[in-house]
C-alpha cells in the first residue's frame, strides 16, 4: 500500500508529517508522543494541514484486494493481442 498526498508542497514539514501519520490511523496522541509534541499542537497543525487543503490518495495492488486473477488477465491480454 502506498500513500500519496497531492498538494504537500502547500504544508510545512511538520504538517506533513502529522497529515502522513493521521492517515496511516494514529491517534493525536501517538503523534505527539512521536513527535515530541503536545495534542493540542498536533491538533493545531492537523487542522491547518486541512484549511491549506489536500488531497490523500491510496494505492493498493489489485491483487491485494483479490479483484484480479494475474493469470486470467494474462491469458486475455495475450488473446487480444493475436
Amino acid at each position: 500500500m502506498k500513500i500519496e498526498i497531492r498538494g504537500v508542497e502547500k504544508l510545512s514539514f511538520r504538517e506533513r508529517q502529522v497529515v502522513a501519520m493521521k492517515e496511516m490511523g494514529k491517534t493525536g496522541e501517538e503523534i505527539a508522543k512521536r513527535l515530541s509534541l503536545s495534542a493540542s499542537t498536533v491538533a493545531t497543525l492537523y487542522n491547518r494541514a486541512k484549511n491549506k487543503g489536500y488531497e490523500v490518495v491510496i494505492i493498493l495492488p489489485g491483487d491485494s484486494l483479490g479483484i484480479f486473477d494475474l493469470d486470467q488477465d494474462e491469458g486475455e491480454l495475450n488473446r487480444e493481442n493475436e
